[in-house]
């Protein structure tokens, strides 16, 4: 669907096309090596356009982390909610990892995990931004392992913020791996050998 500015003046481009082309330019190549003129070829707009559109970078970039968590990111939320308990809703969820971190047709791995990693203390507020998406994963899966505790499911002694940041660690490293190059049946391995620390 395009988008249009105000009336009389059609802002001449699919906006959301353009911003799907924006995801995955700063997933390739993260926030501070992705310049203005980069974006502006991958989305196939001037400048001008990109900024009357967007307003600057920074905020472009963050209506494209935004634009990732519903697209490409939303696999994590919605195997988490799907699932009646932890145990399988982290199992399910590394082996979801596993092929969406290697599926072909975009960059490989997170984008929230690797689009700030080579960043400066100028990109302080990216970081930060990334960082808060991180840690609300992070507790989602918390929520899930508590939640499990509180029902028996989970020994009494389970402590549930170690837990979950030992699973959020895992889906952090598969993420780096797969932009290494690693295959999805590897990732897969490691996801099988994560579940057998799962508290018994």
């Amino acid at each position: 669907m395009s988008s249009t500015s105000a009336p009389g003046r059609p802002r001449g481009f699919d906006r959301e096309a353009a911003l799907d082309r924006a995801v995955l330019e700063f997933w390739q190549h993260g926030y501070e090596a992705t310049s203005v003129a980069g974006l502006t070829a991958a989305m196939g707009i001037k400048p001008p356009s990109l900024y009357a559109a967007f307003g600057d970078k920074r905020r472009l970039f963050s209506e494209a982390i935004q634009r990732y968590g519903v697209t490409y990111g939303a696999v994590a939320g919605d195997v988490i909610a799907a699932e009646p308990d932890a145990r399988l809703a982290m199992e399910r969820l590394l082996f979801a990892l596993a092929d969406a971190y290697t599926e072909p047709g975009h960059p490989p791995g997170c984008m929230v995990i690797t689009a700030a990693v080579n960043c400066t203390s100028a990109a302080e507020e990216v970081k930060a931004e990334l960082r808060a998406l991180r840690e609300a994963a992070k507790a989602v899966m918390r929520t899930k392992i508590t939640t499990d505790i509180t029902a028996g499911r989970l020994p009494a002694d389970t402590d549930a913020d170690a837990l979950a940041t030992y699973y959020a660690a895992v889906v952090q490293g598969m993420s780096t791996q797969a932009v290494d190059g690693v295959s999805r049946e590897t990732l897969e391995h490691v996801a099988t050998l994560a579940m057998r620390c799962w508290p018994t």
